[in-house]
């Protein structure tokens, strides 16, 4: 079954040549249980809320087997917590993950996958990659963000269930790497849940697009 391999936040903030001066990038695993609610992790902090959290970006979840493809590129560990993952998790196919879908985590929290992480200057300093954002993307392991459905403490080692998940089947991947007109279609057409305004706006966009080049 899957299960969360760490709960992460933010362990200091830290220095950034960025536009904020400072970033929240730097996340570590946490002991113990701990609190998520509608914004996220109890104690963890965004330092650009234009760009991060919120309550379509609560949390970041990325799995162990896209960490172990990425240290295999990079020659080193990806640590719980080093692409700024609030969730590592283990058996679990995150790109997979139907946009809408709901996971239910320990005994009490239940997310709701939202959209897929987009690359971002801050992420390739963290990291001190030549070209990381286009790298990144080119792999098309982008994790996902959560929203929070029910709040409640969760811990390493709770387990992961799929609880639901949309008819549409667009997933993570999908958004990630740019929707097609038809998955587009499927996505605004479905009733329920209810889209983020990120991933509202690229299928209507797809849609526009495919319309001016009929």
């Amino acid at each position: 079954m899957p299960s969360l391999t760490a709960v992460c936040r933010v362990h200091a903030l830290l220095d950034d040549s960025g536009s904020v001066g400072v970033t929240a990038i730097d996340k570590r695993p946490v002991d113990g249980p701990v609190e998520v609610k509608r914004l996220g992790v109890r104690g963890d902090v965004q330092a650009s809320r234009a760009h991060h959290g919120g309550p379509d970006k609560a949390v970041y979840a990325y799995a162990d087997s896209d960490a172990e493809h990425f240290a295999g590129i990079l020659g080193y560990e990806v640590t719980p917590g080093l692409f700024g993952e609030n969730l590592r998790v283990d058996g679990l196919d995150v790109t997979g993950a139907v946009i809408g879908e709901r996971w239910a985590v320990g005994e009490t929290l239940v997310l709701q996958v939202t959209m897929p992480r987009t690359p971002c200057a801050t992420f390739a300093r963290r990291l001190g990659e030549s070209g990381w954002v286009k790298r990144f993307q080119a792999e098309g392991r982008p994790g996902a963000y959560l929203s929070i459905v029910k709040a409640g403490p969760i811990r390493a080692g709770d387990p992961i269930e799929v609880v639901s998940r949309p008819a549409h089947g667009v997933t993570i991947g999908d958004v990630f790497a740019g929707l097609e007109p038809e998955q587009a279609s499927k996505l605004l057409a479905s009733p329920a849940p209810r889209l983020s305004e990120i991933v509202h706006g690229l299928a209507e966009k797809a849609l526009t697009r495919a319309a001016v080049g009929a």
